[in-house]
């Protein structure tokens, strides 16, 4: 056994969100937490938060789960704010206004997030007061903004992460329990009562003192480049004997499951991302095509954590959104796309649907919540005779009836189909199905859950192999949605009641399903049919079963009208179904209409079921729907969208502006106002091999473009100069002697330190004057993963250097600079790490309202001949009509000719777009309404740095359109975009 420490019990705080070893509890009843990562800051746009919660509680979803960003909120130490984009509220208030809950992880680790020299100076040796010391301010102002909001107070915020991923020690340090109890009492202290989490970054025992301990998990791993390549072990077994070893008396946590990938510089992009953890498929124009392969991969590894009963559970990303600025770490670039579920453009990927039918599922199922695996190890050929499939036997310990049968393959690698018999336990004895002849299929990477003594209403399910996507009890009538591949067998068993002592047998009442029957000598009917379209049956008079194939459950939504008071949003009972259109968010009755709100890409004909009394009318975004009844009983309409077309302005045709972002090199320059980099000493104990300090985050600079500038006196015996230098991944830099172009380092995907030496392109003249000027790429901080480890201490800067020819030359003065005011950043409302070194950047010709006109006329697309920075700018107006979503993203060519360069796009002041040319693998930045006016001016900003001695140019920019839908989310309110104002101090 691991070791057992001590909990805090919030029982004694409060009783709203309490728990036991199966699952969490609010105001006493059980619920299965199914939620989905999101981060405040990779959003800027207050307004649109609501949209992403919307689409992730359509997912069936009741939760989110939401990193706090540090290192924006105190970029200086003891400057905590919250104001801006920076602001919490707005966040916890959508999610309130969406009926999700809240998992607050403000614990100090954040992955792909540089938290600057705050972090630097303080973090040190994770066991020291100084880093407790400085933590402290931070977590008592964030946990405050928590505490507020949390669900004993009418908020939504159930669970509170302290750590995240305390899980590997630097030697000689282990885990440090005095450090942790500190933190507990900490955030006990800044007000938080609800139960305390930590995420261990896997099932180790790591920090297990906190209310409820879990884990993560990343089991295909993040390997973009191939992303049909699985491990034969991706679909592990231990997590359930770790969870009973450490903490078997709460519920299996996994508080981040893999819900996509990151990409790294040089990568193959997320696209393909989306591929390693989502439904592989083909399809046509849209989700209505029904053209679908056979292979779900998202079933496969999230079943294997239902068949664990893992009842705490959370996919990371749900929503991944954009490291604008310079949020990122080295290891990821503008993009935090992730392959999620939801696009970095907000558009729905193919996997949404395939999460939407397990979460739905789990929603209605409340025997899951207490149950318990039974044959952990002992799964491969159970219940199936197969040994290459392997099921889990997971039982409803409690109520002593419900199984749960999670089938896959015992080879995760493999693409086999596998046929089968499910021999299995009832309440009627043990049965082999398909009862009425024939076989069941598994096919490759897929999963199916067949359940057994189910409960549907006043419905029992004795056994189903086709799977449940939800069910619902509405007027009288019990309603059970059954699913599987297009063209498979399946089976399910009802048990009904008779009326006049005969069992009533299934009618097919719509589709052109061909079923076969019997009655079972326990009673039970069972029904075989083909999952191929949809086909309706009605079972007597309170039984109807809609028979679907996979493609057409996609297209299913369940949703709950609200009720009253604060949490009305969270209602689970009463649901309404309907099939159809690309998005449903809301349904809610008043009188006798039904108000369906939602987003259309195309025509939808749709498929109600609900209450007759409160549906006689039914709307879709405030439009009277012409309703007709089926056949069977349900209500249908149809509804075109209304997706007017818009004119995107043409980049190229704008008049564009362009000044050099250069200055630095003249002979004229002055760099008086720079910062002097003359320490001997810092917090960073990383070894360097210079007389000075030349790391740039010790003089306040963390992010961006920055430079660097050495002052000498040549003896003539000079000939170049060698420098070991620190950007990051994916870095690069470029140096000149005076004025003159002395090379680059461009940069490639792996490395994030180089060395060389650059030669002079003279001799130089003993006791002449000169200045080296170096312009460098900073990548970010590199993130801290092991307590107490030196990784994100490693420097970013000049690690070493000296002359050729002339060891002795000495730099008599060492400058830098960086964002102008570096910690005391001067734009307080695109915040700290929006701005980085390059002249323009610390002038502001980035902002809007900035006066070029006294600027050559130039594109970005016409470039520049020689090395250095250029910087256009062009204005352009949108004007969209509201209630239609038309994301849109800059596009850029990927240029062969002179291909060695970097550029940065801004938009409205905000830099959403950090391209690299020749390291990619991102050409297309979304840049989200809000942050685009849509209905006004927009000032776009492009930096061209050239690193080849020929110069640069975009071979093209372009603004796109990236989906059209109609929408009911409403008005996006622009986020603030300060026009620019002189800088006094500007160099």
């Amino acid at each position: 056994m691991g070791i057992k420490l001590p909990r805090q019990s919030s029982e004694t705080l409060q009783d709203i969100v309490t728990w036991d070893e199966y699952s969490l509890k609010i105001n006493g009843e059980r619920l299965m937490i199914f939620s989905g990562e999101v981060h405040p800051f990779r959003n800027p746009v207050h307004s649109l938060h609501l949209d992403v919660f919307q689409k992730i509680k359509s997912m069936g979803f009741n939760a989110i789960s939401c990193y706090v960003h540090w290192g924006l909120i105190e970029p200086k130490r003891g400057d905590i704010s919250f104001d801006g984009f920076r602001d919490l509220q707005p966040f916890f208030d959508a999610a309130q206004k969406a009926g999700l809950y809240v998992i607050a992880r403000p614990g100090r680790q954040a992955v792909a997030c540089p938290d600057g020299e705050l972090i630097l100076q303080a973090f040190g040796e994770q066991t020291t007061n100084p880093y407790v010391e400085a933590y402290q301010p931070y977590i008592k102002a964030v946990g405050e903004v928590i505490a507020k909001n949390q669900i004993t107070n009418g908020g939504p915020i159930i669970l509170v992460q302290v750590e995240n991923e305390y899980s590997g020690f630097w030697p000689p340090y282990g885990e440090d329990f005095d450090y942790e109890a500190q933190l507990l009492k900490d955030f006990r202290g800044a007000g938080i009562v609800v139960p305390l989490t930590t995420n261990d970054a896997w099932p180790g025992g790591h920090f297990t003192s906190v209310d409820i301990y879990g884990y993560d998990s990343y089991p295909n791993g993040f390997d973009c480049t191939h992303p049909y390549t699985w491990l034969a072990d991706a679909v592990p077994e231990y997590f359930w004997d770790a969870h009973q070893q450490y903490n078997p008396h709460e519920p299996n946590a996994l508080y981040e499951f893999q819900g996509g990938a990151f990409d790294g510089w040089g990568g193959t992009g997320y696209d393909l991302c989306s591929v390693l953890t989502g439904p592989e498929f083909e399809r046509g124009e849209d989700l209505n095509s029904n053209i679908y392969q056979r292979a779900h991969p998202s079933p496969v590894f999230y079943k294997n954590q239902y068949a664990l009963s893992t009842t705490i559970f959370n996919l990371y990303m749900t929503f991944g959104g954009t490291n604008w600025g310079g949020i990122a770490h080295p290891g990821v670039y503008t993009s935090y796309d992730y392959g999620s579920a939801i696009s970095e453009s907000r558009i729905l990927r193919e996997k949404y649907y395939e999460i939407k039918l397990q979460a739905n599922f789990l929603a209605v199922s409340p025997a899951y919540l207490t149950t318990q695996p039974q044959n952990i190890y002992n799964t491969a050929g159970s219940f199936t005779g197969n040994s290459a499939l392997k099921t889990t036997q997971t039982l409803d310990v409690v109520g002593n009836k419900t199984g749960f049968y999670v089938v896959r393959q015992a080879d995760a690698s493999s693409f086999d189909a596998q046929t089968y018999k499910f021999t299995v336990p009832t309440s009627a004895g043990t049965i082999e199905v398909p009862a009425l002849g024939g076989s069941l299929t598994l096919n490759g990477k897929d999963s199916k859950i067949h359940v057994v003594d189910y409960l549907a209403g006043s419905t029992t399910l004795l056994y189903s192999t086709g799977e449940i996507m939800t069910w619902a009890t509405i007027d009288g009538q019990d309603n059970i949605l059954l699913y599987g591949n297009e063209g498979e067998l399946h089976e399910t068993a009802f048990v009904v009641s008779a009326s006049s002592g005969t069992k009533p047998l299934a009618r097919v009442v719509s589709g052109s399903g061909k079923i076969k029957q019997q009655i079972l000598p326990s009673g039970a009917l069972a029904v075989q049919y083909t999952t191929t379209g949809q086909t309706v049956l009605q079972i007597g008079p309170k039984l109807r079963v809609f028979i679907l194939d996979r493609a057409t459950a996609y297209q299913f939504w369940v949703l709950h009208p609200p009720t009253q008071g604060r949490f009305a949003a969270y209602n689970t009972r009463n649901p309404v179904i309907v099939k159809g259109g690309y998005l449903l968010r809301s349904a809610s009755f008043s009188g006798g209409t039904l108000a369906l709100t939602g987003d259309l890409n195309d025509t939808t004909t749709f498929d109600i079921i609900a209450p007759a009394a409160s549906s006689r009318a039914v709307t879709f975004n405030g439009q009277r729907l012409d309703t007709k009844k089926t056949t069977y009983g349900t209500l249908i309409a149809s509804r075109a969208p209304h997706l007017p077309d818009v004119k995107l302005p043409d980049l190229e045709l704008l008049t564009w502006k362009v000044a050099d972002s250069l200055p630095e090199i003249a002979p004229t320059y002055s760099d008086e106002k720079w910062t002097v980099a003359d320490m001997l000493t810092t917090f960073n104990e990383w070894t360097w091999g210079t007389p000075q300090i030349l790391f740039s985050s010790p003089y306040g600079y963390h992010t961006g473009n920055m430079l660097w500038r050495a002052h000498f006196t040549a003896t003539g015996q000079e000939t170049g100069f060698y420098a070991n230098m620190s950007g990051g991944l994916a870095f690069g830099y470029s140096m000149w002697l005076d004025n003159a172009f002395m090379g680059s380092w461009t940069g490639d995907a792996p490395h994030d330190m180089y060395n060389q030496t650059l030669k002079f392109p003279s001799t130089l003249t003993a006791g002449s004057s000169h200045v080296l000027t170096i312009l460098m790429d900073h990548m970010g901080i590199e993130q801290n993963w092991a307590g107490a480890s030196d990784w994100f201490r490693i420097p970013r800067g000049v690690l070493n250097y000296s002359f050729e020819g002339s060891p002795k030359t000495n730099v008599t003065t060492w400058k830098l600079t960086g964002n102008l005011g570096g910690e005391s950043f001067v734009d307080r409302t695109r915040g700290p790490l929006n701005e980085g070194g390059l002249y323009a950047e610390r002038q502001g010709w980035h902002l809007p309202g900035f006066d070029d006109s006294r600027w050559a006329r130039g594109k970005p697309t016409e470039g520049i001949t020689k090395p250095g920075v250029a910087f256009y700018r062009a204005t352009f107006d949108l004007n969209i009509p509201h209630g239609v979503d038309y994301p849109l993203a800059f596009a850029f060519a990927n240029s062969t000719t002179n291909p060695h360069y970097r550029a940065k796009l801004y938009v409205n002041g905000y830099q959403f777009g950090r391209y690299t040319n020749h390291i990619g693998p991102q050409k297309e930045f979304p840049v989200p309404q809000g942050i685009l006016n849509y209905n006004g001016k927009n000032t776009v900003a492009v930096s061209l740095w050239a690193m080849d001695a020929g110069g640069a140019k975009l071979d093209s920019l372009n603004l796109v359109l990236r989906q059209k839908v109609e929408t009911s989310l409403g008005s996006v309110v622009n986020a603030p975009a300060p026009e620019w104002t002189h800088r006094a101090n500007a160099y």
